[in-house]
């Protein structure tokens, strides 16, 4: 057994090439070779790399072992009925591993043995030869066929040795052997009638084999003329596929006879093939040649046809021609596409020149008929390349994107170049797998949600969404919140969320007072190889509930009962008190109404119902007001859906003047003031002119002192302590370092609450006004322009206080000054009134013993002049405060009560 091994190195190194060598008519078991071994692959690693034979290219003669690789004979081959007469025999495999994919070409040559004897068609054959023929005259003689090839195939034939012929052996073309028999000696038909020989066709095996058959030559009596061809070859082409009775030549022949002796009969000679007999056929009066079977050029391209012609007298000699038919080809066969293997899927990922598929082309035409050009359809990213022969693997292009295209169907088109040029197509369904190249995205970079206060813990308020265009773990994505803190508080306290859904919840009941706002971001990841995520941010509102009441803050009473005084001269609009509220909530939620709910039956006071503004409605007449007491119950409302409100209860005194009404109490004491006890009011008039003159005295000898003292100590004096007292301030001032102080240095500024700032004094000041009877203390603070000097009103943000608390600190401001009682036309108020007009002067407003007491609250309420030197409207209009109405001009000119700071700096 030869085993050839030949190792061809492919450009990529996919397909190599083995040759092995069978005799037919092995037995079942046969070694043929050790493919495995051969190629010098790893036996441990056939079963792991899926070591196969290709399904197309499977013989029933050869099996593989997959587990082991050696190539064996399953069932005994005939070469004869395997490949014909064909000179060669081959059987060819492909086997193919992978990863990486690796294909082998297999060729199994069968070996012909010497299993045939040749044979004669028949076992006698008769040939007549008139005794007038000639020596030299040839006779063809049927041959013998041999199926076996090369040199086991018919080589010659013998004949008994004798005195009138001999065989002289020819070869065809196409390499058989015909035997024509040669008249060597005269024949006398009275002699000798008929002559038996033995014929013998000896093949060339070792040993040879022989084939026997009778030869009876038959003398005839002479006919002296033959019939003649015009040539004794013909050549003719044909093309293949020509219908049945397609003339293929129009032979004549000639004879100088007459009669029957000149009537010549054509057919075919002994010795031709029985395919040609099944290809063609002859007419025997004619001598047209025509086409009887179906002609294939695949099958064979030419075929020799020999005729014989013969007259019909006695003792005919038959004339011999040959017939070359060359069968053209016809492009009558499209090109085959056959897949050896084809990978199922490929990753997004895989690199250009990844195989996805094996694939063989083949057609079995010849020349350009046979010529392939292969291609692949249409846009997709494959290409095909050129591996081994009529081989081709297709691979990748360029890059793949599963979110793009999850699969493709590539076709592959093989078209020969024949005339018309024939095409066959195959398509093949290539996956594309996933890979996790795509992070999670959101739907929108910011949530805004807005969840309404005192709402349900545990409650759903929104859901974010992501989106992964991957698939299966790829696109399965978790949610989270990312860590960070909410009021000193961790954000996970606050919300929570689903990480399927991406819901989110309240963990806690939200107050809009207390968080308004929050902002935390949320996480999308995927379960991917490496995990992707993104993140997006998520802005919590809180929206505000009408969930808390308006608060009365002013005026206070004891037992919830405020008392206000009503001089009985009061003229109409007169302001008895102001109601102060406010409310905690937002917006109109905290937009306050006041109306007057119960007292006011005979329409005395009439109450402003955006201000909170208690004015009596008309003169006080003796007639219609025989009480002396007004029992009102005020009621404020905010604007809420459904509105809170709260109430607040005014106890209105007659009084016969101002002073018998502040001189009655403050507006928080309990003691009750009784019409007509003249004695109890003349005490209390006496008892309050005292305490204000021993109060004017000690001013008067304490502005002496301050006055006479050239190096005041400013600072020392402005520090928190020194605002408890005047007293103790210039008690201070003694002590401390002198430093002068003029007038142009003072500036009004803001004050922070009750809170001094460092060199800040702050200095209380007696107010009354109309919050009610009683007096309450407010503080002016002073600082040196060195420092800031904004202008704050106390409002603490948290709670809205209404505006009304403001617009009746301007009206209380201009109703005292510090030594009694101010009615219009008093100092107090003239000089309110003329800081409208006078802009040159910040203390333009201080008369002679304010200066020289600085006891008036007049000297420190500066107008407010433009730094343009043009008169600036009352610096009340630059007061705002969210959700106040606009009070009007003539309200604003009654003056202004709240904390001040104003600045005095440091003088050398």
């Amino acid at each position: 057994m030869i085993v050839l091994l030949l190792a061809l190195c492919i450009t990529d190194g996919v397909l190599s090439q083995i040759r092995y060598s069978v005799p037919e008519e092995a037995d079942h078991g046969t070694l043929v070779g050790n493919i495995a071994e051969d190629l010098g692959l790893d036996l441990t690693k056939l079963a792991s790399r899926r070591f196969q034979v290709v399904p197309s290219s499977r013989s029933p003669y050869l099996e593989v072992n997959l587990e082991n690789g050696v190539l064996f004979v399953n069932e005994k081959i005939d070469r004869e009925q395997i490949c014909k007469q064909s000179a060669s025999c081959q059987l060819n495999m492909e086997v193919f591993l992978e990863n990486p994919l690796e294909l082998f070409r297999v060729e199994i040559e069968v070996v012909d043995i010497n299993d045939n004897p040749p044979s004669f068609p028949e076992t006698d054959i008769t040939v007549e030869i008139s005794e007038s023929a000639t020596p030299g005259t040839r006779f063809p003689l049927e041959s013998a066929f041999d199926p076996d090839v090369g040199s086991n195939a018919l080589r010659t034939y013998d004949i008994t040795t004798n005195n009138y012929f001999y065989l002289d052996v020819q070869t065809q073309s196409d390499g058989n052997k015909f035997a024509e028999l040669v008249l060597e000696k005269p024949l006398d038909r009275e002699q000798q009638a008929a002559h038996r020989y033995v014929l013998t066709a000896v093949d060339g095996g070792q040993p040879p084999r022989t084939g026997t058959a009778l030869l009876v030559v038959k003398v005839l009596d002479s006919n002296d003329n033959v019939p003649v061809f015009d040539q004794p070859v013909y050549t003719v082409s044909l093309s293949e596929n020509a219908p049945v009775g397609t003339l293929v030549i129009q032979l004549n022949a000639t004879d100088q006879d007459e009669g029957l002796n000149g009537e010549i009969v054509y057919s075919f000679s002994n010795h031709i093939s029985n395919r040609v007999k099944d290809l063609f056929s002859i007419d025997p009066r004619t001598g047209r040649v025509e086409v009887r079977g179906e002609v294939d050029f695949e099958e064979s391209s030419l075929y020799q046809i020999f005729v014989q012609a013969k007259d019909l007298g006695p003792n005919a000699v038959p004339a011999h021609c040959k017939v070359l038919v060359k069968v053209s080809d016809v492009n009558d066969n499209a090109p085959e596409i056959t897949f050896s293997t084809v990978t199922e899927s490929v990753s997004e990922k895989a690199a250009p020149g990844t195989v996805i598929a094996l694939l063989s082309v083949t057609d079995r035409d010849a020349e350009e008929n046979g010529q392939i050009h292969v291609e692949i359809l249409g846009d997709v990213p494959f290409k095909l390349k050129t591996s081994f022969r009529n081989y081709f693997t297709i691979v990748t292009d360029g890059p793949l994107n599963r979110e793009q295209a999850d699969s493709y169907s590539v076709t592959v088109v093989a078209r020969d170049k024949g005339t018309p040029s024939l095409a066959t197509s195959k398509s093949i369904r290539v996956q594309v797998s996933d890979e996790n190249d795509n992070a999670p995205t959101f739907t929108q970079p910011i949530y805004d949600v807005y969840v309404t206060e005192n709402n349900v813990p545990g409650a759903y308020i929104h859901a974010v969404t992501a989106l992964d265009p991957d698939v299966g773990p790829n696109s399965l994505i978790s949610y989270s919140i990312l860590e960070c803190d909410i009021q000193g508080m961790s954000v996970k306290t606050y919300v929570s969320i689903n990480e399927e859904t991406g819901y989110l919840y309240a963990l806690r009941s939200f107050d809009y007072e207390q968080l308004k706002d929050f902002t935390f971001m949320v996480q999308a990841k995927d379960a991917g190889t490496p995990e992707l995520s993104s993140n997006a941010t998520v802005k919590v509102i809180i929206v505000d509930q009408n969930d808390n009441a308006p608060l009365v803050l002013a005026p206070l009473g004891k037992n919830g009962t405020a008392k206000e005084p009503l001089p009985r001269s009061a003229e109409p609009g007169y302001l008895v008190t102001r109601i102060v509220a406010m409310d905690a909530d937002d917006g109109e939620n905290a937009r306050l109404s006041y109306s007057i709910q119960r007292g006011n039956e005979n329409g005395m006071f009439r109450m402003d119902w955006r201000t909170g503004e208690l004015r009596t409605a008309r003169r006080v007449s003796v007639k219609r007001d025989p009480h002396q007491l007004y029992d009102l119950l005020i009621e404020v409302r905010d604007h809420g859906q459904p509105p809170l409100s709260s109430s607040a209860s005014v106890l209105v005194v007659l009084v016969d003047s101002v002073a018998e009404g502040r001189g009655g109490g403050d507006r928080g004491g309990t003691a009750k003031a009784k019409e007509g006890t003249l004695d109890l009011t003349l005490i209390l008039i006496i008892a309050l002119g005292s305490v204000s003159f021993i109060f004017l005295l000690v001013m008067i000898v304490l502005a002496v002192r301050c006055q006479k003292d050239k190096k005041l100590n400013i600072y020392t004096c402005l520090s928190s302590d020194c605002c408890m007292s005047c007293s103790s301030c210039c008690s201070r001032q003694g002590r401390a370092r002198k430093k002068k102080l003029s007038k142009s240095d003072i500036m009004l500024v803001q004050s922070a609450g009750n809170v001094s700032g460092a060199g800040t004094a702050q200095v209380p000041v007696e107010e009354s006004g109309s919050f009610g009877s009683h007096h309450q203390n407010q503080n002016y603070c002073y600082q040196t322009k060195h420092q800031r000097a904004e202008l704050s009103y106390l409002v603490d943000r948290p709670r809205r206080v209404n505006s009304s608390a403001f617009q009746e600190a301007d009206l209380v401001s201009s109703k005292d000054s510090g030594h009694g009682d101010s009615e219009q036309g008093d100092s107090d108020h003239d000089a309110t009134n003329r800081g409208h007009s006078s802009g040159a002067d910040l203390f333009s407003n201080c008369t002679e013993e304010c200066k020289a007491l600085g006891h008036s609250d007049r000297c420190w309420m500066p107008s407010f002049v433009p730094s343009d030197g043009r008169q600036g409207p009352d610096y009340r209009s630059n007061l705002h405060v969210p959700g106040m109405d606009s009070v009007p001009d003539t309200e604003r000119g009654k003056g202004f009560a709240s904390s001040f700071r104003v600045d005095i700096p440091e003088t050398a």
